[in-house]
């Protein structure tokens, strides 16, 4: 079984996630995922043989439309997503504007957006399609994330290492997932 595939039975299993991805998709956005922690610590959950796996802290929602890029508009959609779910955190972010936050060219989609994020493992999600079925996005591979390796992704590697650096302080991510490989 390839890895996407593996990750897409990972979720499938999980009924709050599927609740979450159903929530998401209700939206009816354009480019929607839900993405980073939401996917990535189920993996490694499971990869740590905790079930069930608790939800992370946030749930990262993005989406690409470039004609509604206000910050307000996200707003406007976690309060939707609240009102649906108040026991969630919500974090919902148009990548149409998120490369002006992060110093890089113009982002054509969802995912090439994840193109630009720390690291590798993080750079992953998944959305339920009007047929149920689970969607994958993952630009920077899936090796890292089921190898339980943290390395930095492109511009995190050296002229935003110390972004880098910080987010492995402040995720302290070792401390939940000792078997993880971090590569500083």
């Amino acid at each position: 079984m390839n890895l996407a595939a593996q990750l897409q039975t990972l979720i499938a299993k999980d009924p709050q996630r599927l609740r979450i991805l159903q929530q998401v998709r209700e939206l009816d956005l354009p480019d929607c995922w839900v993405a980073a922690g939401f996917v990535r610590s189920a993996v490694w959950d499971d990869l740590h043989q905790r079930t069930p796996s608790p939800l992370p802290e946030d749930i990262d929602v993005i989406w690409f439309d470039r004609s509604q890029t206000t910050p307000a508009r996200d707003a406007e959609l976690e309060t939707v997503l609240r009102h649906r779910d108040e026991s969630l955190q919500w974090s919902v972010k148009n990548q149409a504007r998120m490369h002006l936050r992060n110093g890089d060219a113009p982002y054509a989609s969802a995912t090439e957006a994840m193109r630009h994020w720390p690291e590798t493992a993080t750079a992953v999600a998944i959305r339920l399609d009007e047929q149920d079925r689970l969607e994958v996005a993952a630009p920077l591979g899936l090796e890292d994330l089921f190898g339980l390796i943290v390395r930095p992704a492109g511009r995190f590697q050296n002229e935003k290492s110390q972004i880098y650096q910080q987010r492995l302080h402040d995720k302290n991510w070792l401390a939940t997932w000792p078997k993880l490989q971090v590569i500083a």
